[in-house]
């Protein structure tokens, strides 16, 4: 079974929403996600907030934050997973967890962090955690580990 499919099982056996806000990933989480069968009785949707505009207004992410620290940063990854299960609300329901995807895929970086520095947010009902890293590689190798580890982040949140 594929990390998605086990985390859509999850989220089913919960009756639980799932919502995703990407940065850096630009859709290959939920891309993957949809790819399983069923996928709909979960996923919500996803938003790619690529542009900080679209992470201030649609995700709620705080400007003075972005303008602080950038968009790659542990509390942006962190307000975005939050804000996405807001901003995918059904019904006045949040989404029951979000997660975020925010980084540097290369090949430079603007803001002096090293290329490969990625933050993974998961927001749930009891609690919002981020984990950091920086993963070696070209462009889309970047991304790829950056969506593997997001839904094995999530996964193991749920397990």
């Amino acid at each position: 079974m594929t990390v998605e499919a086990g985390l859509l099982s999850l989220l089913r056996e919960r009756g639980w929403s799932l919502g995703v806000a990407e940065s850096l990933t630009g859709g290959l989480v939920v891309a993957s996600l949809v790819s399983v069968p069923g996928a709909s009785l979960t996923l919500r949707g996803g938003v790619v907030a690529y542009d900080s505009a679209i992470k201030t207004s649609l995700l709620g992410v705080d400007a003075g934050l972005l303008r602080a620290h950038g968009a790659v940063d542990p509390e942006v990854a962190r307000q975005m997973a939050d804000g996405v299960r807001h901003a995918l609300a059904v019904g006045g329901r949040d989404a029951d967890m979000g997660i975020s995807t925010t980084g540097i895929a290369g090949p430079d970086s603007p803001d002096g962090q090293p290329v490969g520095t990625v933050h993974i947010g998961v927001s749930l009902p009891s609690g919002t955690f981020v984990t950091s890293h920086v993963f070696e590689g070209d462009r889309a190798a970047i991304r790829e580990a950056a969506r593997v580890r997001a839904l094995e982040d999530a996964f193991d949140a749920l397990s």
